[in-house]
């Protein structure tokens, strides 16, 4: 089992980095190419989640994605880093519609990865994302 990680500051330009990233390593590992666009896809989709909890006043963290070749799985976790705080979900009188945007990102997600778990980890929210590898 290899792993892949990745950190970077919360910062949008990084988001691209980290989709080309998991491509990348999604083709390495044996996903199929038909399934790569969705891999792109949802990484980016997880990544601009968690940059955007960053942007709406969380201060510190990074955001980490490990990308982990099991045997018959490629699996993708993305930690937002922002602690408890990763659970802003009620957008104040004046949010500009982050909160909607996050749940728009997330049901993308959902459209694109079957096996998903939205979760926590000790250092704030994580999604974790897997896809069959090829195997032979």
């Amino acid at each position: 089992m290899a792993t892949v990680e990745l950190r970077f500051s919360a910062l949008p330009e990084h988001v691209r980095t980290a989709r080309l990233v998991a491509a990348a390593v999604a083709r390495r590992a044996g996903v199929d190419e038909s399934v790569l666009d969705e891999v792109r896809l949802a990484v980016g989709e997880a990544c601009s989640r968690a940059v955007g909890l960053h942007q709406r006043g969380i201060k510190g963290g990074a955001v980490r994605v490990a990308l982990t070749d099991q045997e018959k799985r490629f699996v993708i976790e993305v930690g937002d880093g922002a602690g408890a705080l990763s659970e802003l979900a009620e957008p104040s009188d004046d949010d500009s519609g982050d909160s909607s945007d996050d749940t728009l990102g997330l049901a993308v997600i959902t459209g694109l990865v079957e096996d998903l778990e939205v979760g926590r980890d000790d250092a704030g929210g994580l999604i974790r994302m897997s896809w069959p590898v090829q195997v032979g």
